[in-house]
């Protein structure tokens, strides 16, 4: 099967992106990126939407055609491309890989949106000027008016805007399932790496990224921590996740995140 056509549409910042990068990387699968700036709003743009109307990213183009939607990206790459896989053998393995995949699509990844606006975005936004709400909403226009007004109160009320502490709480739950799931091995479904550890590294990185890694580290979730340092340790991992982040967007995202920890400490304490 040809590999020479794969073409990926991605961003440094994407998580979901950052999850199809990992998952071709450990599938030693090479593709030719298509460098799609969301801070720029270049994913509005016609040519972009012409790929994928939804106007996020990754996009996947294989021989012509265009795959969306990262999870599926991985499992056509994963049926199109066997060697090296990356979902389990048997039947009862690929359902407890999938409630892993299923769960970040349902509930982490919007509440990783969340985090990520409360904890950094909010920051950067206030010290450039926020302007007026119409402001607001004409420069995302394409994302929706309920979705620019969510974004609006995130960026006024941080952590205290409706919902914004349920969705932290949700994501400390996951890190909480981890740890209990890495009792007894050292990846999420075994000895080895599998679609669970790629589905679920770029939203504990993410929190890494944002000063968060007190979540889990100082004794915390001592299993967690030892998986992240696994994941770390991969060859796979820098090319996914750190090569590809804008300096300036990441030094920006820890410095943000180091000023919004103390809230985030108090409410993972209260939560405890």
């Amino acid at each position: 099967m040809n590999t020479s056509s794969l073409i990926l549409y991605h961003h440094g910042s994407s998580a979901c992106a950052a999850k199809v990068r990992f998952a071709l990387a450990e599938k030693q699968l090479p593709w030719e990126g298509r460098y799609i700036d969301i801070l720029k709003g270049e994913q509005f743009s016609p040519e972009y939407l012409a790929v994928n109307p939804k106007a996020v990213v990754p996009a996947l183009v294989h021989d012509g055609h265009v795959i969306t939607e990262s999870t599926l990206i991985c499992e056509y790459a994963e049926e199109t491309f066997p060697q090296h896989p990356l979902y389990p053998a048997t039947p009862l393995q690929r359902v407890e890989a999938r409630y892993w995949t299923k769960a970040v699509d349902e509930e982490l990844h919007p509440a990783c949106s969340a985090i990520t606006y409360v904890v950094s975005h909010r920051h950067t936004i206030l010290r450039n000027g926020v302007g007026s709400f119409d402001e607001f909403l004409k420069a995302g226009a394409g994302e929706g008016r309920a979705a620019r007004q969510l974004k609006w109160q995130w960026i006024q009320d941080g952590i205290k805007a409706p919902g914004a502490a349920d969705k932290i709480k949700l994501y400390f739950s996951y890190l909480d399932k981890m740890e209990a799931t890495l009792a007894d091995r050292e990846w999420l479904l075994g000895d080895r790496l599998s679609i669970a550890d790629v589905a679920m590294a770029p939203y504990v990185n993410r929190l890494a990224a944002l000063a968060m890694s007190g979540v889990w580290e100082n004794g915390r979730l001592p299993r967690v921590t030892d998986w992240f340092v696994r994941l770390r340790q991969r060859p796979t991992f820098n090319a996914a996740f750190i090569e590809w982040m804008p300096q300036a967007l990441s030094d920006e995202m820890y410095r943000n995140g180091l000023q919004s920890w103390p809230d985030v400490k108090a409410l993972l304490e209260a939560n405890q």
